[in-house]
Formats: C-alpha cells, structure tokens, sequence
C-alpha cells in the first residue's frame, strides 16, 4: 500500500468527518481502571493476522526497522484508518497492531501503536496532549517518513518483550531481515 493514496483514502477523509461532526468526544486518558492484562486480552485475537484484516486493519509503510543505528525495528504495521482518522484514544482498540517477519515467512504480533492526528485531537481536546495507560504520546511533526501530518504516537510492546522499556518506539529484539525501511 502507498502511503499517500492511504492518507488520501482513509486518512483524511475521517479527520474531514470528525470535523464536521464536532460532536464525538475524545478519551485523553483512555478508559478509566484498564489494566495491560484488559489490553492483552482484547488483543490476543491478533496472534493470528487474518482477525486483524477481518477487522478492518491493512497493510501500512513497509516493515520499520532502524537496525542500521542499533535500536532494532518496530516492525510491519498494520493500520486502522477509521481509528487514526478519530480525536480518541482507547487502549482496548489500538489505531496500530505491529508484526515482526518469521523466519519461515508470515507474521508475529509483537505490539501495537496507539496513534491521533494531532489537528484531530486538537479539535476536540485543545490545549492537551493525549494519553494512554499513563503514558504521554510523543509528538511526530509532518515531514516524517510516513507522509503524515502532525501526529502523536505511543507504542505498547505488549507480545514481545522490549529490554528498552514496554512503552519505547525501537524494540532491538525485532527485526525486520532486510525487509525494512531504508532510510
């Protein structure tokens, strides 16, 4: 999947809607009192990648590594665009689910990435930054790698231990074999 015509196609047209709308609330927080076991749990389904298509998640970016630099790799991204495009962030339906290459093919889940536009979430949560799990989402200007306007992220390694820390954007014990990002 090229990454404009999905910012194109999905993207912006959610942002568009919510908008319009002005009248969907946000969750800066995420859902009052859940736990990492309450997420494991409402993502175990993912263990196998055709839930997670079944589900509306596709293809993002190609398999994001930055092992060139000794950090390791977030691994190939599977993408919800209806949720990237809304102003919420919910703990138990992250925007992003996150794949690390077997090496006799096909797919590992190894975590997911809770993910806003940030003109999104300003619309309706001016003046905030958004949260999840008690951890703040870090800001990603425009200009990335991804061809993404302003945005926040905050990545969970929740299937694959990360010694950088759970909450980090590398994880040295992923990687993508040859099959990730250049740059």
């Amino acid at each position: 999947m090229r990454i404009v015509p999905f910012v194109r196609r999905v993207v912006l047209p959610a942002i568009a809607i919510t908008a319009v709308l002005g009248t969907v609330s946000g969750v800066s927080a995420g859902r009052a009192g859940v736990t990492l076991a309450d997420v494991r749990q409402a993502t175990v389904k993912y263990q196998n990648l055709s839930a997670a298509l079944r589900d509306g998640y596709g293809r993002f970016y190609i398999c994001t590594d930055n092992e060139t630099r000794g950090v390791g790799a977030m691994g190939q991204h599977f993408v919800k665009g209806s949720l990237v495009g809304d102003p919420e962030i919910d703990p138990l339906h992250p925007e992003a689910l996150m794949y690390a290459p077997k090496p006799g093919g096909g797919w590992k889940f190894v975590g997911m990435e809770y993910v806003v536009i940030k003109a999104a979430w300003d619309a309706v949560h001016p003046g905030t930054v958004p949260t999840v799990l008690g951890q703040r989402l870090r800001l990603v200007p425009a200009g990335n790698r991804y061809g993404l306007p302003d945005f926040y992220e905050r990545h969970l390694w929740l299937w694959r231990n990360n010694p950088s820390g759970i909450f980090q954007d590398w994880n040295p014990k992923v990687s993508c074999r040859g099959t990730g990002d250049p740059a």
